[in-house]
């Protein structure tokens, strides 16, 4: 795998075709889950794992897998993986196991992973499938990350409530004060589907200027030999 490869494996993941903002995908867990910054990040990097490691396992076995029984493979080693990660939250981090649920378990049926398996493990190296599952999954913390953040933050005037849980000790940072009465409707199932809409707007927003530039700057670049 070349630098320029894991560049561009990089730029869609995080990106150009960010499973969050441009795929559309995985909807359950990042409206579901991303009602504080701690839960959604902690799914997000559960995710990122599995992802990695599906991929790696995958790539190194596509010349073994029939054709035909493809899809039934790839779910069950998924789900072998993501059961060990759900028992590994439930042994060492049974307080967060707690409040993300069933969410972990519906990792096996998430379609980001079952998409970047499909799409790319199945017929790619080991090494460059790996780097494409942690990229894909790095895309979705991010915006688990702003998502949970932006959600928290106006719905209850806090960050990284529920950091105890993962670090004990450590506590929520209050923004607004403890007198801030908070916004229930952020925090509430609209409240996401509203944010994730400011996301993608912001996201498109960001790559029509950006498309904007790169055109103003070839238009500059043409012309300027001419008035030469």
């Amino acid at each position: 795998m070349n630098l320029q490869r894991f560049r561009e494996n990089a730029w869609n993941g995080l990106w150009k075709q960010n499973p969050g903002l441009v795929q559309i995908l995985g909807l359950c867990p990042i409206l579901a889950i991303s009602t504080s910054m701690v839960n959604a990040v902690s799914l997000g990097l559960a995710t990122v794992l599995v992802m990695a490691v599906v991929n790696f396992t995958i790539a190194s076995l596509r010349n073994f897998i029939p054709f035909e029984i493809r899809i039934p493979v790839f779910v069950l080693i998924i789900a072998a993986l993501v059961t060990m990660v759900d028992l590994a939250f439930n042994a060492w981090l049974h307080d967060l196991y707690l409040v993300l649920g069933i969410f972990i378990p519906l990792i096996t049926t998430n379609c980001i992973v079952l998409a970047r398996v499909e799409a790319y493990a199945a017929k790619n190296d080991p090494l460059s499938s790996t780097v494409d599952g942690l990229m894909m999954g790095f895309g979705l913390v991010w915006v688990l990350a702003v998502l949970g953040g932006l959600r928290e933050l106006i719905g209850s005037g806090t960050l990284l409530s529920g950091i105890d849980m993962i670090v004990p000790g450590l506590s929520a940072i209050q923004l607004f004060g403890e007198d801030y009465p908070g916004f229930l409707l952020a925090i509430l199932p609209p409240g996401a589907f509203f944010a994730l809409g400011v996301l993608i707007a912001a996201f498109n927003w960001i790559n029509q200027r950006a498309g904007e530039h790169r055109h103003a700057r070839t238009d500059d670049a043409a012309e300027a030999p001419a008035a030469g």
